[in-house]
């Protein structure tokens, strides 16, 4: 498939259009990936301390990777607190049958 033959999507980011290729199906979770990387970067444009576009998007990217690993630690946290749970409810169950 050329390029000019590839299904494109375009975003828009700090107010610049970007046309990005993009599967037909992949489109909805493109944009919606783009409209929270536009708004995180409005929030770092905004403060007024960063103005230049690529050092916004690499704060915006830290941030986002920052919040993407810390829910990734929660969901750790959260299935071995769960892997634990049955395994003394197994346990448990265990005793109380007489296994």
């Amino acid at each position: 498939m050329t390029d000019a033959a590839r299904p494109t999507t375009e975003i828009t980011l700090l107010e610049r259009q970007y046309v990005i290729a993009c599967p037909p199906e992949e489109q909805g979770k493109l944009e919606r990936a783009a409209r929270y990387l536009d708004r995180a970067m409005e929030g770092i444009h905004a403060q007024g301390k960063v103005v230049d576009r690529e050092k916004v998007a690499i704060m915006a990217a830290l941030n986002i990777t920052h919040e993407l690993l810390e829910a990734l630690d929660e969901r750790r946290a959260g299935e071995q607190s769960l892997s634990e749970l049955s395994a003394r409810l197994e346990r448990a169950l265990g005793d109380a049958t007489g296994r």
